[in-house]
């Protein structure tokens, strides 16, 4: 079992149901980042909190595509975002036939985990776990087959426990 100081970038305390959207509708890559950014709990009822949000996605996208490839993409801002939120969130989004999002293997993006942080060293660190996680096609393969909230978050904490 990791220890609670690892817990505090585990990707399974940093989703909530509420943070979970299993049917994207976006055709595009700007449109499923307002979509994302719709679903970040605490930016709800802050309507210019979220429009910073979506400008530095979209600012990050700009740079270079988040999406990593294997379907794959991980929207964030290319630092920490500080004032938007208290403490790193992430939001997961699962568009099923997938959509061009320009990532490194030009294929369809149907799995998205957008991440909101409040320093640089929790924004390193919650990417680079996420991205373990996602290494290999068993997670992956899960995601996508997961029928609810629940069964996503539980896919997630399964494979964190054996990290």
């Amino acid at each position: 079992m990791p220890s609670s100081e690892s817990n505090r970038f585990c990707v399974s305390h940093l989703l909530t149901p509420a943070g979970i959207r299993l049917n994207l509708t976006s055709a595009d890559r700007d449109s499923v980042l307002t979509e994302l950014s719709a679903a970040v709990p605490e930016l709800q009822n802050h309507p210019e909190k979220r429009a910073a949000l979506l400008k530095a996605l979209r600012d990050r996208e700009e740079l270079h595509s988040t999406g990593i490839g294997d379907g794959v993409a991980l929207p964030h801002a290319r630092t920490a975002l500080s004032g938007l939120v208290n403490q790193p969130v992430i939001v997961f989004g699962r568009h099923t036939p997938g959509i061009p999002f320009g990532a490194i293997d030009r294929k369809p993006v149907q799995l998205f985990f957008l991440l909101v942080t409040t320093s640089v060293t929790q924004h390193l660190q919650i990417l680079a776990r996420i991205s373990r996680l996602l290494q290999g096609p068993v997670l992956r393969q899960k995601l996508l087959a997961a029928d609810s909230p629940g069964q996503i978050l539980s896919h997630i904490r399964d494979l964190e426990q054996t990290m």
